[in-house]
């Protein structure tokens, strides 16, 4: 049955369709009895723990390594902070080779693990682990462990590599994202608690300069009453400029840099003064750079696609008007999300992983839907507690999410076998980074 809902936000009207498969009180397309679209298959699935202790996840690409970095938080006070390692050789019987905690957990305040990403450096491979533990506790200067992961299967072979920290700026690293530049260099790029995102160079940091290694700001604007400029980042290379851009969600709404010299931001285009959108959170690209699909974290928004191509061709420096809108249900929220063009892979709490079609931007079709969560959604006090990140393989199409309250899933989609931009018209860029392709532009 095919319902359609109006909700406005501000004074923007969004007209919803959904597919009831089978009716519930909720009016949702997820019911217990049907918790998938027929062209989405469940491989494995992995419990992780209680509720509200799973954060953000990343996947490695290479298929010689199969692994997947979820972190750890407590989120509802109980559980552990730190990050897992999960091999998924056999997507369908993913299994926990390592565990990372930090030390005296119950000294630790705050969230723990939020964000995680894997990188490779000089022939080694390491992932980073951004923290956020509170202040009256250990570490709360504290945004990012690093470990060196390049033994694994073996986790005997793990070690610890680095802590960076930021002592004029307590709090630690919401977001992060790891991004190899044009310049040869791998970026690691931050949130903290500033009007402004940090860049280090993350070869230092795994050679021990930590004083050395904080080599760039990201202007931001400022938060009253202090706090974190931006919630989200996402960086990618634009052939057609052969610029590096920055993407930031957070305070007042959207934000797009040149960061091609990293020493010298340039802002590009804003989308601020947005209806209903008074942060920004996750902000990310089409490979072109064209579209963006941008989320704010409250319950009914959904997640806004806007064209950029008025700024991009100089007519306008701000865009304030999306061209569509899009959710998974309109009681609930939206939350992170991947760009494989013209597919879009979100992680959308409540509702599971969710999957929709950008091919025409104004008229946002999904195409494929699983829930991961399992828990009370009667009263909705509540707009999180499941689907909290979402990675996926470009070499296979595998797809990765990790769930707040159920642990991690694996998952294929009909028709999905791997993405290659150019398969699509576009450039083959995504948040999957390539680490060993050739310089473009080397320092000089």
């Amino acid at each position: 049955m095919l319902h359609s809902k109006i909700f406005t936000i501000g004074t923007v009207a969004f007209l919803v369709f959904f597919t009831t498969l089978i009716p519930t009180n909720s009016e949702s397309q997820w019911t217990p009895l049907k918790r998938g679209s027929d062209n989405m298959h469940v491989l494995g699935h992995l419990p992780l723990g209680p509720a509200l202790n799973v954060a953000d996840m990343d996947v490695e690409q290479e298929l010689s390594r199969p692994y997947a970095y979820v972190a750890r938080m407590t989120y509802g006070g109980v559980g552990v902070k730190g990050m897992d390692i999960i091999s998924i050789e056999d997507p369908e019987h993913p299994e926990l080779i390592y565990e990372w905690r930090i030390e005296n957990q119950d000294l630790h305040l705050g969230l723990g693990g939020m964000d995680v990403k894997h990188f490779k450096v000089n022939g080694r491979y390491y992932v980073i682990q951004s923290v956020q533990f509170g202040q009256g506790g250990p570490d709360s200067d504290m945004g990012g462990v690093v470990l060196d992961v390049t033994g694994l299967p073996d986790p005997s072979t793990v070690r610890e590599v680095a802590r960076i920290r930021e002592p004029l700026l307590p709090g630690g690293f919401h977001n992060i994202f790891v991004y190899k530049h044009s310049d040869g260099r791998i970026l690691l790029f931050t949130t903290v608690s500033g009007p402004y995102s940090h860049v280090y160079d993350l070869s230092r940091v795994v050679k021990g300069d930590l004083e050395n290694a904080l080599v760039g700001r990201v202007p931001g604007p400022e938060r009253q009453g202090g706090g974190s400029a931006y919630h989200d980042i996402y960086i990618g290379y634009h052939p057609d400029t052969d610029q590096d851009r920055f993407y930031g969600g957070g305070t007042g709404g959207y934000y797009i840099y040149d960061v091609t010299d990293i020493d010298n931001p340039k802002l590009e285009i804003t989308l601020t003064g947005v209806r209903g959108v008074g942060r920004g959170h996750t902000f990310t690209p089409s490979p072109d750079g064209r579209y963006v699909v941008a989320e704010v974290e409250y319950q009914f928004a959904p997640l806004r696609i806007f064209d950029l191509k008025p700024a991009l061709d100089g007519m306008v420096t701000n865009i304030n008007r999306p061209i569509a809108g899009w959710t998974a249900d309109y009681e609930n929220l939206v939350h992170n999300h991947e760009v494989r063009w013209p597919f879009v892979f979100a992680s959308s709490y409540l509702d599971g992983l969710s999957i929709f079609n950008l091919q025409d931007p104004t008229n946002p079709v999904t195409v494929g839907y699983y829930d991961t969560y399992i828990g009370p959604r009667g009263t909705r006090s509540s707009i999180v507690g499941g689907a909290f990140g979402v990675d996926i393989r470009n070499a296979d199409g595998l797809i990765v999410v990790s769930d707040m309250s159920t642990g991690l899933w694996t998952f294929k989609m009909d028709g999905f076998q791997g993405w290659n931009g150019e398969q699509w018209g576009m450039p083959d860029i995504s948040s999957a980074q390539k680490w060993d392709e050739p310089v473009r532009r080397p320092i000089s």
